[in-house]
């Protein structure tokens, strides 16, 4: 039971994973800030082989972020 709790989750955060990064390369912003939300992209698919649930929050807060305009600075 737990086992298709975390696989349904897994397959959640992936296909989310999927729609970010979607976003992330269709927003119209310099190259340095798309560089950033890209390794903020990165860190949550490397805290998601880990902690699945820590990873899903990462990736709401994210989320939230790009849809109320607060996008970070660039490098």
């Amino acid at each position: 039971m737990e086992r298709d709790s975390q696989l349904e989750l897994y397959q959640a955060v992936a296909a989310r994973l999927k729609e970010a990064h979607t976003r992330v390369r269709e927003l119209q912003v310099p190259e340095g800030v798309r560089m950033t939300l890209s390794r903020q992209l990165l860190a949550v698919t490397a805290v998601a082989k880990h902690d699945l649930a820590g990873a899903a929050r990462r990736l709401d807060r994210l989320m939230k972020a790009l849809d109320e305009g607060r996008i970070p600075e660039g490098d």
